[in-house]
């Protein structure tokens, strides 16, 4: 039902329970079988569930799913919902099949320990048929529990999976009411929802770029994360013991001084500590901030275009609600404790210094910058050249406002402020706005300020206003 206040989690279990076309199993690792205990209690429960399982044990885990990285990752999920979909359709598509949607549901949870010491996360999904005889489809979430109390952490873990399920079978044709939902009777105090990835017949033209950035927008998540490929990532996951250089900007369109800075920067960044390249993990930002439309809103073809041109370019993609520096180095020391960096022009590098940024903090912009260096993080400074004085800026010959001379001083003094020594000159007088208005405009040239790859995904797909 798609009503202004959310069913209540025993309503949408027994709603589920009296659905006579719904049929299949549970299967439960690590918090208590807290999702089908809520079918089991509303009653009715003989008409949905098929078989209820909770291999706590790894060895009998192991023997049952077969042996995976870790018992809490991905791969142990949709090794569980392989088998238990794959055995509901054996044992009951032929005495059920014709009038029945099979569906295999799972979870495999980390909840808080006795001492309170671990990640308290856990991957939920579920495999369903939409309708008898249908091509199954698939929601995979991961959820981080912020409870401080293991029974407060099993009890939203129970609501979170009842709200997956019902939103499988009534919201699937609605990807942003299914996402909304996925937090009813919850709050974000409770649990973050940090990945989402929907796929199968059910899903076939949902763009899952789309679905993470509602993650964003809707407060479920700070952050959402997708590959050169446009696959979902899960941050914790794909930033596990890597070190991360990021790079914030519009990216509208990217272009060569944006592919510059990042290189130059990386090349430096590895340097520095003799790593592996599979080591570090390179990765280009958007904040929400630089995606609203005039009208607040957000823009999704111009956030697709940004996001079609950085795949191209071969990146991976975060969409942030960081709109400070600090916050987003604390968010990535969440899932790192290897070296961050951050690298950014020198004309940002000055804003950076400019206190309105830090007002919300009690101790100002000394707390500010206190946060974005505490966690190994070092900053990589690009040149920028004046258009009218052609005088180029480094981070020797910046001028910061004179009450922060000496933290700029005592921040380069310690190695963490540096400059990029490597650099391509001829990219420096390239600005993406001047790039985009000779897209929009169609004026020839703008091809050269832009990576070959770029340019043709540009004119393929007419991106950013271009018209053949």
């Amino acid at each position: 039902m798609e009503q202004n206040r959310p069913l209540s989690p025993g309503a949408k279990a027994l709603e589920v329970n009296l659905d006579e076309i719904r049929y299949g199993s549970f299967a439960e690792i690590g918090a208590g079988q807290e999702v089908v205990r809520w079918f089991f209690r509303v009653g009715g429960a003989a008409g949905t569930i098929a078989k209820s399982i909770s291999a706590y044990d790894m060895k009998v885990s192991d023997d049952i799913y077969g042996k995976a990285p870790r018992y809490v990752c991905r791969e142990r999920l949709e090794d569980m919902l392989d088998l238990e979909y794959k055995l509901n359709i054996e044992r009951l598509n032929e005495q059920r099949g014709e009038s029945t949607a099979f569906f295999a549901f799972a979870d495999t949870v980390s909840a808080r320990n006795y001492h309170g010491t671990n990640e308290c996360h856990g991957w939920l999904g579920i495999r369903f048929q939409t309708e008898p005889h249908a091509a199954p489809s698939d929601i995979i979430i991961h959820v981080r529990m912020l409870d401080h109390e293991n029974a407060l952490q099993q009890e939203a873990l129970g609501i979170i999976g009842v709200n997956l399920i019902y939103g499988a079978f009534h919201l699937s044709h609605n990807p942003d009411l299914l996402v909304k939902s996925l937090l009813d009777n919850l709050t974000t105090d409770r649990i973050e929802v940090d990945m989402i990835d929907l796929s199968g017949d059910a899903f076939l033209h949902v763009d899952n770029r789309v679905v993470s950035l509602r993650l964003v927008q809707l407060g479920l998540s700070d952050a959402a994360m997708f590959s050169a490929n446009g696959k979902v990532l899960q941050p914790s996951e794909h930033l596990r013991k890597k070190n991360v250089l990021v790079e914030r900007g519009r990216f509208r369109p990217v272009t060569h001084v944006n592919i510059d800075m990042l290189n130059a920067a990386r090349k430096q960044f590895e340097a520095e500590e003799d790593s592996a390249p599979e080591e570090t993990i390179s990765i280009m930002e958007i904040t929400m901030h630089n995606l609203h439309s005039g009208d607040d809103g957000i823009d999704l073809e111009d956030f697709i275009s940004r996001a079609d041109v950085l795949e191209a370019a071969g990146h991976t993609v975060m969409i942030s609600d960081y709109p400070e520096y600090y916050r987003l180095a604390t968010y990535l020391s969440r899932y790192t404790k290897r070296r961050i960096g951050i690298t950014m022009g020198a004309h940002s590098l000055i804003e950076l210094f400019d206190e309105k940024y830090y007002s919300d903090l009690k101790g100002g912009i000394l707390e500010g910058f206190g946060r974005l260096f505490k966690n190994n993080v070092k900053l990589y400074i690009y040149p920028y050249k004046d258009a009218e004085t052609q005088t180029l800026f480094k981070v020797d010959n910046l001028a910061v406002d004179d009450k922060q001379k000496h933290l700029y001083q005592y921040l380069k003094q310690n190695d963490e402020i540096e400059q990029i020594q490597e650099f391509n000159e001829e990219y420096l007088d390239i600005f993406s706005p001047d790039v985009l208005k000779m897209i929009t405009d169609n004026n020839p040239g703008w091809e050269q300020l832009v990576p070959g790859v770029v340019a043709e995904k540009i004119k393929n797909q007419e991106l950013f206003g271009y018209k053949a």
